[in-house]
């Protein structure tokens, strides 16, 4: 685990910044990328590479290409601070847009390319004789599943933060009102 070097701050701060690097690992992110996101999550002010290094104890060059990931993922942005030339970062602080970013990065990285390249499959599929039905049945299915996942994601994107939240705060009010009973059932 990076050891952070600001003693001046709180212990909880020093373990979120710890604990977010960890669970960026395994999340499949670069331990310094989440811990630099965590950094300048908690800032209250905007900082340069040089303060991030030094206070995550992280070299200036992997700080240097995690601001860029970070920037990439729209999760930090540049900011001009008046009488320096250094570029500044702050993070986007409003945890409902940073899900929903952090959302639509995964969705344009993973979800996107997974459904071209499983289109690309059953495209093949149809020509190819002798392939065992329940093999294009299979992937149809994923192919249906992913859709679905995708026109969910795409309709949730037009939901305001605050219905969305309230949804998501209903949690078993929705179940009971669907009539869910934790029971499997077709």
């Amino acid at each position: 685990m990076t050891e952070i070097k600001d003693i001046s701050e709180s212990e909880a701060r020093q373990q979120f910044i710890l604990y977010w690097g960890d669970m960026g690992g395994q999340w499949g992110v670069n331990r310094s990328v989440a811990q630099i996101h965590a950094l300048l999550f908690l800032s209250v002010s905007p900082m340069n590479a040089e303060q991030i290094s030094d206070q995550l104890g992280i070299a200036r060059s992997n700080v240097s290409n995690s601001l860029k990931e970070l920037v990439g993922w729209k999760l930090i942005k540049r900011v001009p601070v008046s009488g320096d030339r250094r570029e500044h970062f702050v993070a986007e602080v409003d945890v409902w847009e940073m899900a929903m970013r952090i959302a639509a990065g995964r969705k344009e990285r993973e979800i996107d390319p997974a459904m071209a390249a499983l289109a690309e499959c059953l495209e093949t599929a149809k020509t190819e004789q002798g392939l065992n039905p329940v093999v294009m049945q299979r992937m149809k299915e994923m192919q249906d599943f992913l859709a679905i996942a995708d026109h969910w994601y795409g309709q949730m994107l037009g939901v305001p933060k605050s219905k969305l939240q309230m949804l998501m705060k209903m949690g078993n009010k929705v179940f009971s009102m669907l009539k869910i009973t934790g029971k499997k059932s077709e």
